[in-house]
């Protein structure tokens, strides 16, 4: 573990500088990942929002795979946002056959389920250990989580309308998930968690 927090964000593809803006913001240093080095010096990583098929096959062309797999078998704390989200998972549904993901997560994930069931939209939802009440949440085309492993905790879920019930923020160990995007609000509380779940995994 490097003396002060450094977390990683993966950018291949998606929201990469809006994570290292809410990391910024709240006083944590954050280097770009590109390549199997550089996992080593990070105490944590966030896999943006974006398109997960290309961000898989980004992750095979730079052999970034097989390493980013293992560092997260072996404990680094990760989060994932939307796409995120489905890279992490161990099951995804409406994918494409040759699609990669990290198995970081006992989650299976619907692809685009916001997107092609109820559409993008935004909502205010409570997650469980994050206070200061209700946040906004913003889904683009995004996955929600069809079903848990016994050792996930389910953190949030849509309260209303279509997608009422849908489970949409997911915590297991040290990696945690959510279907909306957090680094496009100006609200850094799930940033924050994330952080600390890094820090005490130091």
């Amino acid at each position: 573990m490097s003396p002060t927090l450094r977390i990683g964000v993966l950018a291949l593809q998606g929201d990469v500088r809006e994570h290292h803006a809410a990391l910024a913001a709240i006083g944590v240093e954050s280097v770009s990942v590109r390549r199997p080095d550089e996992l080593g010096s990070i105490d944590g990583i966030i896999i943006p929002g974006g398109e997960s098929t290309t961000m898989s096959r980004l992750l095979v062309l730079l052999d970034l795979l097989d390493p980013l797999r293992k560092a997260l078998a072996d404990g680094l704390p990760a989060f994932g946002s939307c796409a995120g989200m489905i890279m992490l998972a161990s099951n995804i549904l409406d994918t494409r056959p040759d699609a990669q993901h990290l198995d970081a997560l006992d989650i299976t994930v619907r692809r685009n389920a916001f997107g092609r069931q109820v559409a993008s939209f935004e909502t205010d939802l409570e997650l469980d250990g994050v206070t200061g009440g209700p946040m906004r949440a913003v889904f683009i085309r995004a996955p929600w989580v069809e079903s848990t492993g016994d050792s996930v905790e389910v953190l949030g879920v849509v309260p209303d309308g279509p997608a009422e019930g849908r489970i949409v923020a997911v915590r297991q160990g040290v990696v945690l998930a959510t279907s909306f995007h957090p680094e496009v609000t100006g609200d850094r509380r799930v940033h924050e968690f994330f952080v600390d779940m890094a820090r005490s995994a130091q």
